[in-house]
C-alpha cells in the first residue's frame, strides 16, 4: 500500500466511514456500515473500529481522526463544544486524544450556540462545513447541510456565527409513518416521483409558513376529494416541509450566497427546491467535504 498517512472517520448516530488516505489525499481504501455511536455503544467503539482497520490492513502505527457521534457524551471520548461565534479553523484545535488505545485517535470538537432564546449543537457536520468552505473563506455564506436533523450555517469571512437545527427529515420519517398522512403516502414508492406537486407545495410553505399544519393535510385531504396519487401526496409532505425549512434559514439571511453540501436523493431534492424558488446555490458532494475537513484536522495535528 502506497505512503498510507492516517485513518479518517465520520462516525454518525447510525452510520459509520472510514477512509484510508495516502499522504497525497488519495484514498486508497474505504468503508462504510450501519455501525453509528447506537450500535457502538452496545459493541465498544474500539472494537468496531480495530475490525475495520484490520479489514483494510492498516498499518499498527497508523493515526485515526474522528467526526461525528462518537466525540458525544454518550459516545467515546467526549470531545466537547467550540463555542460560536468562532473560526472554522477552530475546530482544529481542539481535538481530544482517545486514551489506552495502541495507535493515536483524535476525536474532533462539535459547535454550540449558547444563545438562552436559541440553543443549538452540531457534531459532524463543522468538519464537513470545514472540509466545504476552507479556513478562510469570504463574504456571508448561508451553508444548508440536508439529513435527518438539516443543519443551515451562517459563516461570515471565515467566522460560524450562528446555526439553525431543523428536523425535517424526522419529521417526514414521524409523519409518514405514524399519522393519518401514512394512509395518504402508502404505496408511494411504487409510483413514480411528482415533480409538479413537490414544486407546488415547496412554494407554498416558502410563502406562507403560518399554515405549515394546514398544508400537511391536503395531503390526504386532496386524496379524499381530488384522487391525488399516493406520490403526489408524499411530494406534497416533503415539499411542505422543505419549503418550511428554507423559509426559517432564510429568515434573517436572505442575501447570503447559499452553499448546499449534500449527495444523493437528498441533494437532489433540496436543488429542486431552490430552483423552484429561484435562490442561486453552489452545492458541494457530502462526502468529499466531509474527508477535505478531517484531513485538515489531520495535516494540522500531524504535519508530517
Amino acid at each position: 500500500m502506497a505512503n498510507p498517512a492516517y485513518v479518517a472517520v465520520d462516525w454518525g448516530t447510525s452510520s459509520f466511514r472510514l477512509w484510508l488516505i495516502d499522504r497525497d489525499g488519495t484514498v486508497r481504501a474505504e468503508r462504510r456500515s450501519g455501525e453509528g455511536m447506537t450500535s457502538a455503544a452496545k459493541t465498544g467503539f474500539s472494537t468496531v473500529l480495530a475490525s475495520h482497520l484490520a479489514a483494510i490492513e492498516a498499518p499498527e502505527n497508523l493515526p485515526v481522526i474522528v467526526c461525528g457521534m462518537a466525540g458525544a457524551r454518550q459516545g467515546w471520548v467526549e470531545a466537547g463544544y467550540i463555542d460560536v461565534p468562532a473560526p472554522l479553523a477552530a475546530i482544529l484545535t481542539g481535538a481530544v486524544s482517545v486514551p489506552g488505545e495502541s495507535r493515536d485517535i483524535r476525536i474532533l470538537p462539535g459547535l454550540a450556540q449558547r444563545d438562552i432564546a436559541t440553543p443549538d449543537v452540531m457534531r459532524g457536520e463543522e468538519t464537513q462545513l470545514l472540509g466545504a468552505l476552507g479556513r478562510a473563506s469570504s463574504g456571508a455564506q448561508a451553508v444548508c447541510m440536508p439529513g435527518t436533523h438539516s443543519k443551515w450555517v451562517h459563516v461570515t469571512d471565515g467566522k460560524v456565527t450562528g446555526f439553525s437545527t431543523f428536523m425535517t427529515g424526522e419529521l417526514f420519517d414521524v409523519i409518514s409513518k405514524h399519522t393519518i398522512l401514512s394512509h395518504a403516502v402508502a404505496g408511494a414508492e411504487e409510483q413514480p416521483a411528482d415533480a409538479a406537486a413537490f414544486e407546488a407545495a415547496v412554494s407554498a410553505a416558502f410563502a406562507r409558513p403560518a399554515l405549515a399544519s394546514n398544508l400537511l393535510f391536503t395531503a390526504r385531504s386532496g386524496q379524499l376529494l381530488h384522487g391525488i396519487s399516493a406520490a403526489a401526496a408524499q411530494a406534497r409532505l416533503s415539499g411542505t416541509l422543505i419549503g418550511l425549512e428554507i423559509a426559517g434559514a432564510l429568515q434573517d439571511a436572505a442575501n447570503s450566497d447559499i452553499t448546499l453540501v449534500a449527495s444523493g436523493r437528498l441533494q437532489a431534492l433540496y436543488e429542486q427546491a431552490f430552483k423552484t424558488l429561484s435562490l442561486a446555490f453552489t452545492a458541494i458532494d457530502a462526502d468529499a467535504a466531509v474527508r477535505r475537513g478531517l484531513s485538515a484536522a489531520a495535516e494540522a495535528i500531524w504535519p508530517n
